[in-house]
């Protein structure tokens, strides 16, 4: 008998009709002789419905009550499914993610996962249960209080109670039918991918493929967790993200996809004087007031002045709280001013092959010069070219990079990708 975890995204279990459906799946896994644990996320759009009511209340929230607040979406949705999977015949037990063991540090709203101990969800299969658990939050290790992981939170959860249960494989159930070579939303003829690396799985999630969170593949590749990436709507068979032998890798394509991200902003630094530490004094301002920064370009120094600008793309959820910490070191550092534009975005070409494949980079600018896109910045990797550039140009950018590197499937030959619930989730 194998253990399986299964992971059902908010489109999956946005009604009762899915719901039951969603009951059906599991049972049938579970009647095959496995062992099966559950993690759901909210229904449908509830997380941000009770966003919503708490900004109506209070202009802002304060942490710990809202994590009490948006963590109740998850419980609506676990103890409905085990309602369903018990009207289907079998035993279910629903945990919330403190019962299930997941242990977090104490920060609200972005906790990370610090332990997991899933006794009472070991002592429920043991007896026969299907174990349901409510994703996305857990209880902090100090504070004792409940904690949310972020959105995307529930992967997260799913791979970790996999890891600590040593299951045989993690599915993550979305509304796609896997990892495809571009969003289809935007590339009708984006290629579903049959397996890929936790590597390249990283840099696309990093580069803003929604398809799985950055946190949940990094958990993964450190247990060496396998993840199954299949749909809810449909029986077909999904990507697998895993470890690639050295020999599958010869046959591993080139390029693994085109991802893009308009949920970043652009803030530039301008007049920084050009001498040691004036750098580190800025990243320090921010990585105090705990900002995750993405891609960072400064340029040349000015010989006249004796300063440079620099710019670095930030979330635009934290674009004011990064914005009023430089403000409030302007004088320290000596800069002369901060520039902010919310109308950027970032397409990144992502493949383990380009490392030893020369001219990848001249291919990726060529097809932006052809679709008439400006560049703003650019940052790279071992395995991934990335740009900014304006919004607006993002979806014309990703489809040439997708057609230059011979992504497209062959419409008379290949199934064009389905997108069932619409939110990718």
């Amino acid at each position: 008998m194998g253990l399986v975890v299964q992971k059902y995204g908010g489109s999956s279990v946005a009604d009762a009709e899915r719901i039951k459906r969603v009951a059906e799946r599991i049972v049938a896994t579970r009647k095959a002789g496995n062992d099966v644990v559950v993690v759901v996320s909210a229904m449908g759009d509830t997380t941000d419905e009770l966003l919503d009511l708490a900004k109506q209340v209070a202009i802002l929230p304060p942490p710990r009550e809202l994590d009490m607040l948006l963590t109740s979406g998850e419980r609506i949705s676990m103890a409905l499914l085990a309602m369903a999977v018990a009207n289907l015949g079998l035993q279910a037990r629903s945990f919330t993610g403190s019962q299930a063991g997941v242990v977090t540090d104490s920060t609200h709203g972005r906790a990370r996962i610090i332990d997991v101990t899933p006794g009472r969800i070991r002592s429920a299969l043991d007896e026969g249960s299907v174990a349901i658990v409510a994703g996305f939050q857990g209880v902090s290790q100090d504070t004792k209080d409940i904690t949310t992981l972020g959105r995307g939170g529930s992967d997260t959860t799913a791979v970790a109670l996999a890891a600590a249960l040593g299951a045989d494989i993690c599915e993550i159930y979305t509304d796609v039918d896997g990892v495809f070579t571009a969003d289809p939303r935007i590339v009708p003829t984006a290629r579903k991918i049959q397996k890929i690396a936790y590597e390249e799985m990283l840099e696309l999630a990093a580069s803003g493929a929604k398809i799985l969170h950055l946190r949940c593949v990094e958990y993964a590749r450190r247990s060496n967790m396998p993840i199954h990436v299949r749909s809810s709507f449909s029986q077909h068979e999904g990507t697998y993200v895993t470890r690639i032998t050295p020999e599958e890798a010869v046959e591993q394509p080139i390029i693994a996809g085109v991802a893009h991200d308009v949920s970043e902003a652009k803030i530039t630094v301008v007049g920084v004087p050009d001498k040691p530490g004036e750098a580190a004094a800025i990243f320090r301002v921010l990585a105090d007031a705990e900002i995750n920064l993405d891609m960072i370009v400064q340029n040349v120094s000015a010989a006249s002045t004796g300063r440079t600008d620099i710019s670095f793309t930030v979330p635009i959820a934290d674009g004011q709280t990064a914005l009023t910490a430089l403000a409030k070191a302007k004088a320290s550092i000596g800069f002369d001013s901060t520039l902010y534009d919310e109308h950027v975005g970032k397409v990144s070409l992502v493949g383990a092959g380009m490392k030893s494949h020369p001219g990848v980079s001249a291919q990726f600018f060529e097809a932006l010069a052809e679709a008439g896109v400006n560049v703003e910045v650019i940052s790279t990797s071992e395995i991934r070219i990335s740009v900014v550039c304006r919004d607006s140009d993002v979806p014309a950018a990703v489809r040439a990079l997708h057609t230059k590197f011979d992504l497209d499937i062959d419409p008379d030959d290949d199934a064009a990708a389905v997108v069932y619930g619409g939110t990718g989730r």
